[in-house]
């Protein structure tokens, strides 16, 4: 199994890449286009500012080769959000990869504490082999201010305040609000699936 792990240049890539090694998968950390094209599973991770991470995404020339992509890719939590056509942060509108319709905007946690941090319960909206072995109730680990809102490409939601898209999916291209390299058992099983996705 080749996994590549794109570096965007603003996320903790070594606890993704140590999650897979607790899996047996050696994963490989690059901006190298060709890499990232040839590999069997790709994964873009993402933490932070969306204006910044697609300002060093653009620098590396990744866009059009992360839409080009044919086979699985994971995005995590910024990275999640990248993967849909607009964000927005502050006063900031952000042009994403685009290949998920929708936009991402600030999380309405109502009387909750912003940001949304810990962990919290996952429910099915659609199911998806990237879930097998998933149930509701069960608990994530999630760290964020931004949100997708429920759509047609949502496979799983969660409720803070608002209820928003936990896990995603279109076509090939999936993501997981929540960090599963953080999500014990239960991110582990959804890593192990992605894994396991056909190609």
């Amino acid at each position: 199994m080749s996994l590549i792990i794109i570096d965007t240049g603003c996320a903790n890539l070594s606890s993704v890449a140590f999650a897979f090694g607790r899996l047996g998968v050696e994963s490989e950390i690059t901006a190298e286009a060709s890499r990232i094209q040839q590999a069997e599973r790709v994964v873009l991770p993402g933490v932070g500012s969306a204006p910044y991470a697609m300002q060093k995404i653009r620098d590396r020339q990744l866009v059009p080769v992360v839409r080009s992509l044919k086979q699985p890719l994971l995005g995590i939590c910024l990275g999640m959000q990248l993967l849909f056509e607009t964000l927005e942060e502050g006063d900031q509108r952000v042009e994403g990869f685009g290949v998920v319709k929708g936009h991402v905007g600030a999380l309405d946690t109502h009387s909750n504490p912003s940001p949304h941090m810990g962990w919290n319960t996952l429910s099915t909206v659609k199911k998806d082999s990237l879930l097998n072995g998933i149930q509701d109730g069960e608990y994530a680990y999630f760290v964020h201010s931004f949100a997708a809102p429920i759509g047609d490409h949502t496979l799983m939601k969660c409720d803070y305040g608002t209820s928003f898209s936990a896990i995603i999916r279109q076509d090939n291209f999936r993501g997981c609000q929540f960090h599963p390299e953080r999500s014990s058992a239960t991110g582990s099983r959804i890593l192990k699936n992605f894994l396991d996705l056909p190609a």
